[in-house]
């Protein structure tokens, strides 16, 4: 599928400022019924779709024109949600978590079973809760748990405003939830948890020397 191949027409996506009576219910709705939304984060607007919905999973990989060998991360809403995405969380980890959560610290750890094969290629998953109120009150109304990643086509500059994400993904997505300018304008730092040494596989507002300090 490319990028001449939209499910909708470019108006379609309709914007919705975050303070509007429904909007948060409205873009949950969206997600729920299978749909790709756009939603603020405290680093980039992301393209999100219920993590469970294998369809809506690979319509990500199609909107964006990403290779199925970049697995897609997680965003949660709470912590009470973590062990419906992962199998187990490593001490480790949960210390990560305690520090960092929510935060712009996506964790790897190993992934659950009943997550569709389309989020990751292998035995982990990317897992974070993003410091964003409005974000955060879309997963939860959403499910609990959205794939989530950046909004953009692959190789683009990441969106870091609602119109900006709108523009790159007009007629991919149902709704854009627009909570004014992403506040840190930058990826989340990456830290693999799954094996026996903690690797930082991406940095970003968080710096692996503070992360590797953490024991």
């Amino acid at each position: 599928m490319n990028s001449l191949q939209r499910p909708y027409p470019l108006d379609h996506t309709q914007l919705l400022p975050a303070n509007w009576p429904g909007a948060i219910m409205q873009a949950a709705a969206e997600a729920r019924s299978g749909n790709l939304i756009v939603i603020p984060t405290d680093t980039l607007y992301g393209v999100a779709c219920d993590a469970f919905n294998p369809e809506a999973v690979r319509a990500i990989y199609a909107a964006k024109q990403r290779p199925y060998s970049k697995p897609i991360p997680i965003l949660l809403a709470d912590h009470s949600d973590l062990l419906r995405v992962v199998r187990h969380v490593p001490p480790i980890a949960q210390a990560f978590i305690h520090q960092y959560w929510p935060g712009p610290l996506t964790i790897l750890l190993p992934k659950h079973p009943d997550l569709p094969d389309e989020i990751s290629n292998n035995d982990g998953v990317a897992v974070r809760i993003p410091n964003n109120e409005v974000g955060r009150a879309i997963i939860r109304a959403a499910g609990g748990a959205l794939a989530v990643t950046s909004a953009n086509l692959t190789g683009q500059e990441p969106a870091e405003t609602a119109v900006d994400a709108q523009n790159k993904l007009a007629g991919w997505v149902t709704a854009v939830a627009d909570d004014g300018p992403a506040p840190h304008g930058a990826a989340s730092t990456i830290l693999d948890c799954t094996g026996y040494e903690l690797k930082v596989l991406r940095e970003g507002p968080i710096s692996a020397q503070s992360l590797l300090g953490v024991k």
